[in-house]
């Protein structure tokens, strides 16, 4: 799949094995951020001891906004051989980590699953955890039917507008609901054990925004059709990072009143797990 990559939507079909790079600017080579314990994820990951977060270097989004810039967008990371990356997860696993969770893993798909193959068979049992923007490919995704646990995807717009000009994607929304059908259809809603520790399931996470530029009742409405008992993660920590100064429209925190507004259409359309109501 790397000798002609078509991994994500954008299908640049760069040879990745040759050193060519496509949108995410990636070759073959594995390159992570960081890893280690995260006790800033949800609940049902975080637990007692977190979640075994790995951060994986570039993305295939834009987001003027993105939190993890220095990562996404500046490449800041380190390449890893896929036994190393395994060797990862089972130190995560070792240090109690709740589950191994992967963010912005979709451009090392196939050395993630790799590595994987590798930890499990040395002794990795925990949740696999698929952290992502939300911008996937079905044909990819239904390769990992089996492999991932968690899917954790983000539902970023709506508003083709706003996903073009904040994240280079118009074509987002479209490819975000199937790709959520098929994670949905894989495992199900979100499934917690006897200490409230996520195993298998579901998690969307939507980050409400300043004057409602993502179109906030469609995501909501999508993912009431998709299932009423779906956890969501309805957040209110979006801040005007990275390039978001050149936009006036997103130049600003978002009012508690935009993020009551967002989840009271949340209770309206009839979810009630994963988000607070204040």
């Amino acid at each position: 799949m790397l000798r002609h990559c078509e991994l994500c939507p954008r299908e640049c079909g760069v040879d990745r094995l040759s050193g060519e790079t496509g949108f995410c600017r990636s070759t073959a080579n594995v390159k992570v951020a960081s890893a280690h314990p995260h006790f800033g994820e949800e609940d049902v990951l975080v637990g007692t001891h977190g979640s075994g977060t790995i951060f994986l270097t570039n993305c295939n989004l834009r987001c003027v906004f993105c939190q993890n810039y220095d990562i996404s967008h500046l490449g800041i990371g380190y390449e890893v051989s896929e036994d190393e990356l395994a060797e990862m997860m089972l130190k995560l696993q070792r240090l109690g980590c709740h589950n191994i969770n992967f963010v912005t893993p979709t451009h090392f798909t196939p050395q993630i699953v790799a590595a994987i193959k590798t930890a499990a068979e040395r002794g990795l049992r925990v949740p696999i955890v698929y952290n992502c923007g939300g911008y996937e490919s079905v044909k990819t995704l239904r390769l990992l039917d089996g492999i991932i646990d968690i899917y954790m995807p983000d539902i970023k717009y709506s508003n083709s507008h706003s996903a073009e000009k904040y994240s280079n994607a118009p074509d987002y929304f479209d490819v975000c609901r199937q790709a959520v059908k098929e994670m949905h259809s894989q495992v199900g809603d979100l499934v917690v054990d006897e200490r409230g520790i996520a195993v298998r399931g579901l998690i969307v996470r939507h980050l409400v925004m300043p004057d409602d530029v993502a179109g906030a009742e469609e995501i909501i409405k999508f993912i009431a059709e998709l299932s009423k008992d779906t956890y969501v993660n309805i957040m209110f920590q979006y801040r005007p990072l990275f390039k978001a100064h050149e936009y006036r429209e997103i130049n600003r925190t978002v009012r508690m009143s935009e993020y009551r507004k967002v989840v009271e259409t949340a209770l309206k359309f009839g979810l009630h797990r994963g988000f607070s109501v204040f």
